[in-house]
C-alpha cells in the first residue's frame, strides 16, 4: 500500500516513525498537504498492524502489516467488518465496548485476543480501538476509529509462567493453596449457564492430610531430604488421584504448605469413594520410602469431608476438613476419620462455651449451689460441698462437667476459682453468723491444680479468710487424686502451706487414679473421698447384687486412712443400703442424693442442727 492512497489517515502520531508535524495557518480547517503524506507514509510503513474503520465497523484502510499478520492482501481487507477480523464480537461486553467506541459514546477499547498468524503459529494480540481525527464536521477522520493490533505473546507467556510458579509449590509441582482455594472456590460458585438454567447440584469430597512423623525427618536428616520426601509423598498422592478418577473424572492434588496435602474430588459418588480413597492414600504412604540413601518411613492422618456441593462454601468446607483432620490425629494418628455433624456440633459448642468463659465471670453469669455433707453415724450435716454453675444466656443452667475442663485448658480457672473461694467462704460464714447456736458448716472447694501451679494461692485463701471472717479450719480444698499424688516442689510446698495455716486438704475421686498409697504418709491431706465407682458396688436394693470385691477394697481403704489419721467420705450415696453398710464399715461422711442434692444457699440453711428429711 503506496502513501498516495486516497482516504483519510490517523493524525497525532499515532503511528511510529512519524516526521514532525507542518506548522499550518490557525484558519486552515485541517492538515496540510505535506503533513497529511507524512501521516499517510507512517501508516502504510508501520510495523504495527493497523487499520482505519468507519462508524459502521468496516474497514476502509488497512496497512501492509495488517495484511502481513493474515497473509492476505490488504486491499482484500478493505470493507470486512473489522471486529470479524479480530474477534470483537466473541463476547457481549467488548462487543457492547467496540459500538460505543463506534458512536463516540467511549474514548478506548483495548482488550486481549488469541489469533493465528499468517505463518500457521497462534498468538496472543493486545487489540486497541480509539477515535480519530476531530469530531467535528468535514474534519478528517471524523466518525471514524483507529484499530491497531499488538503481539504481545511474549508478555503473555511470562505472565503465565509467572502465574504458574505463583499458584504451584516448587518442591513437589503441584498447586498450592492459592490454586486449590481458587479451583475450589469455582467449582462451589459456578455460574448458571448462558441460557440461565443451572445444573443439577452435586457432591464434592476433600481429603485433607498430613504426614505424621514428617517433623522427626525434617529434624534429623535436613530439609533437603525432608523435601525430597515431600516429593515422593506428592507423587503417590497423585497416583492414588489418577487411579481412583479414571472412575469420575479427575482429581485435584494440592500441597496446601507445610507437610499438609488435599485431594479434591469435585464430582463425588459419595461418600463410600472418598473413604476408599483415602484407604488407598494410607495403604500407599505407609509403604516405606526409598530418599538420599535412606529407608524412610511415614503414615498420614487424613480428614475426609464429602457433602452436597448446595449451600457449601469453600471456607465452610475448608474448616470442616480441618476440624476432621483434628479428629484424625486426637484418635491416634496414622487413620481417616469422617466428618461428624454430631461431634462437630459438640465442638463448635465447646469453642462457643470457651469464647464466652472469661467474660461471663466478669458479668457475674455463675452462682454456686451447695450438696451437704454428713455425718455417717447420726446424718446430721457436718459441712457442704460447694459447686459451680453457669447461668448462661443462650444454653441455660449449665453443670461444671461442661465448662471446668475449658477453663482449665484455657487458665480462666484461676479467675473462677478465685471467685468461687471468695463466695463459698462469705456464705458459710452468713450461715455461721445467723445460727450462733449451732456447730458452723465446714465449707468444701475444688481447687484445680492449674490454680495450684498458677496462682498465689496460699496469699489468696489466706486474703479470703481474713476477708470473710471464717476459720481456717472451717474450710476445705478439694484436689483430684491425680493432681495431689506426685506433687512435688512447689505444688507440694503450696499444699504444705495451706495446711499449717489450719485448711483441711482432701483428695477427690480417691481410687481412680494412681492410688500410690505411700504418697498418704508424706502430703497433708486430712480427708480422703471416695469415689462414686466404689460405692455403686453396695447397692442391695431392688435386686442388684452388691460387689463383694468393691466392699472389700472399700473396707481396706478406710481401715488404711483411719490409721493414717484421716477421715473417710463416701460419695454418691443414693440408698439407705449402701448407707448402713458404708456406715458399719466406718466411712465418717456421706454425700449424695440420698441426703440431698446440691440446693440453693437458703434450703442449707433448713438443715443446719438436723438430719436432711425425705430420705428415699
Amino acid at each position: 500500500m503506496s502513501g498516495t492512497s486516497e482516504g483519510p489517515v490517523p493524525r497525532a502520531g499515532t503511528a511510529p516513525g512519524a516526521g514532525p508535524s507542518e506548522v499550518t495557518r490557525s484558519d486552515h480547517p485541517g492538515p496540510g498537504l505535506s503533513e497529511l503524506r507524512d501521516y499517510r507514509a507512517a501508516f502504510a510503513a508501520s510495523a504495527l498492524p493497523m487499520a482505519v474503520v468507519d462508524d459502521r465497523g468496516q474497514i476502509v484502510r488497512p496497512n501492509d502489516a495488517l495484511g502481513g499478520l493474515f497473509g492476505a492482501d490488504p486491499a482484500s481487507l478493505t470493507g470486512r467488518p473489522a471486529a470479524d477480523l479480530v474477534g470483537l464480537g466473541s463476547d457481549a461486553p467488548t462487543w457492547r465496548a467496540y459500538n460505543e467506541v463506534l458512536r463516540g459514546a467511549r474514548p478506548r477499547l483495548r482488550c486481549t485476543r488469541r489469533l493465528k498468524h499468517a505463518d500457521g503459529r497462534p498468538l496472543w494480540a493486545e487489540v486497541t480501538v480509539v477515535p480519530m481525527g476531530d469530531p467535528a464536521p468535514g474534519a478528517p477522520g471524523a466518525g471514524r476509529v483507529l484499530l491497531s493490533v499488538s503481539d504481545v505473546s511474549d508478555r503473555r507467556e511470562l505472565r503465565e509462567r509467572l502465574r504458574h510458579l505463583r499458584i504451584h509449590d516448587p518442591v513437589t509441582r503441584l498447586p498450592n493453596r492459592t490454586l486449590f482455594l481458587e479451583r475450589l472456590t469455582g467449582v462451589l460458585e459456578a455460574p448458571p449457564a448462558q441460557d440461565g438454567t443451572s445444573p443439577p447440584p452435586g457432591r464434592i469430597g476433600l481429603c485433607y492430610l498430613d504426614i505424621d512423623g514428617f517433623k522427626a525427618v525434617n529434624d534429623t536428616l535436613g530439609h533437603r531430604t525432608g523435601d525430597r520426601l515431600l516429593a515422593a509423598v506428592a507423587g503417590r498422592l497423585t497416583d492414588c488421584a489418577e487411579t481412583d478418577g479414571h472412575r469420575t473424572g479427575g482429581h485435584l492434588v494440592a500441597r496446601l504448605g507445610g507437610d499438609e496435602f488435599a485431594i479434591l474430588v469435585e464430582d463425588s459418588a459419595g461418600t463410600h469413594q472418598l473413604t476408599e480413597l483415602a484407604r488407598s492414600v494410607l495403604s500407599a504412604l505407609q509403604r516405606p520410602f526409598e530418599v538420599s540413601g535412606h529407608r524412610l518411613s511415614v503414615s498420614a492422618s487424613i480428614g475426609v469431608v464429602e457433602r452436597s456441593s448446595a449451600g457449601t462454601s469453600a471456607t465452610a468446607l475448608m474448616q470442616a476438613a480441618d476440624t476432621t483432620l483434628y479428629w484424625a490425629k486426637a484418635d491416634g494418628r496414622a487413620r481417616w476419620t469422617l466428618f461428624d455433624p454430631e461431634r462437630n456440633a459438640h465442638r463448635m459448642t465447646r469453642q462457643a462455651l470457651s469464647s464466652m468463659l472469661r467474660p461471663a465471670v466478669e458479668r457475674g453469669e455463675f452462682t454456686l449451689e451447695y450438696q451437704p455433707l454428713v455425718g455417717m453415724a447420726d446424718e446430721v450435716v457436718r459441712g457442704v460441698e460447694a459447686l459451680v454453675r453457669w447461668n448462661h444466656p443462650r444454653f441455660g443452667l449449665l453443670g461444671p462437667s461442661r465448662f471446668v475442663p475449658i477453663a482449665e485448658e484455657d487458665g480462666t480457672i484461676v479467675q473462677l476459682g478465685r471467685w468461687v473461694l471468695r463466695t463459698a467462704c462469705r456464705q458459710a460464714r452468713r450461715w455461721q453468723l445467723e445460727h450462733p447456736d449451732d456447730p458452723p458448716l465446714f465449707i468444701s472447694v475444688n481447687v484445680a491444680v492449674r490454680q495450684v501451679r498458677d496462682s498465689d494461692l496460699v496469699t489468696e485463701v489466706a486474703e479470703i479468710l481474713a476477708e470473710t471472717g471464717l476459720a481456717p479450719g472451717l474450710l476445705q480444698l478439694e484436689l483430684t487424686e491425680s493432681a495431689v499424688m506426685g506433687s512435688s516442689g512447689r505444688p507440694l510446698r503450696v499444699l504444705q502451706a495451706l495446711s499449717d495455716m489450719g485448711v483441711r486438704i482432701a483428695i477427690d475421686d480417691f481410687g481412680t487414679g494412681y492410688s500410690n498409697l505411700a504418697y498418704l504418709s508424706r502430703l497433708p491431706v486430712s480427708v480422703l473421698k471416695l469415689d462414686g465407682s466404689f460405692v455403686r458396688g453396695f447397692r442391695y436394693e431392688e435386686g442388684a447384687r452388691p460387689s463383694p470385691a468393691d466392699e472389700t477394697i472399700v473396707e481396706a481403704m478406710v481401715q488404711l486412712a483411719h490409721r493414717l489419721g484421716l477421715t473417710v467420705t463416701a460419695e454418691c450415696v443414693e440408698t439407705s443400703g449402701q448407707a448402713e453398710r458404708l456406715r458399719r464399715i466406718g466411712c465418717d461422711t456421706g454425700q449424695g442424693w440420698l441426703y440431698s442434692r446440691a440446693v440453693a444457699p437458703e434450703r442449707i440453711a433448713e438443715l443446719i442442727g438436723s438430719r436432711p428429711p425425705d430420705h428415699p
